[in-house]
């Protein structure tokens, strides 16, 4: 069994969000996606925000969410990067990869 569960990750990521706003995360896809980059991040050397000796970095990466070490951002603020609070570290929630177009250039043949 996961510990925290999918709930208690989504109650911690949604816990800054006022009444009537929108909540940061509704699903268990968001929080997967959010860890999953961040442990690509430890995994690509990013300094742990928590004790993780022995650890995987995707247990890390719960971890740090779970005590609220990183942040999940919504997509208004990774669009515009200079809007975006300041904190220790942060997560975007987790869009469709960017993928380069393979630039194939027809040539006429005569």
């Amino acid at each position: 069994m996961l510990h925290p569960s999918y709930a208690d990750l989504i109650k911690v990521v949604n816990s800054g969000v006022e009444e009537g706003e929108d909540p940061v995360v509704s699903s268990r896809y968001s929080i997967v996606m959010a860890t999953s980059k961040r442990a690509r991040q430890i995994i690509a050397g990013d300094e742990e925000l928590v004790d993780g000796k022995g650890r995987k970095p995707l247990s890390v990466a719960v971890e740090e969410l779970n005590q609220g070490k990183i942040q999940i951002l919504s997509d208004e603020f990774t669009e515009e990067p200079e809007e975006a609070p300041e904190t220790e570290a942060s997560e975007s929630e987790a869009e469709a990869p960017e993928t380069e177009s393979a630039g194939t250039e027809e040539t006429d043949a005569e």
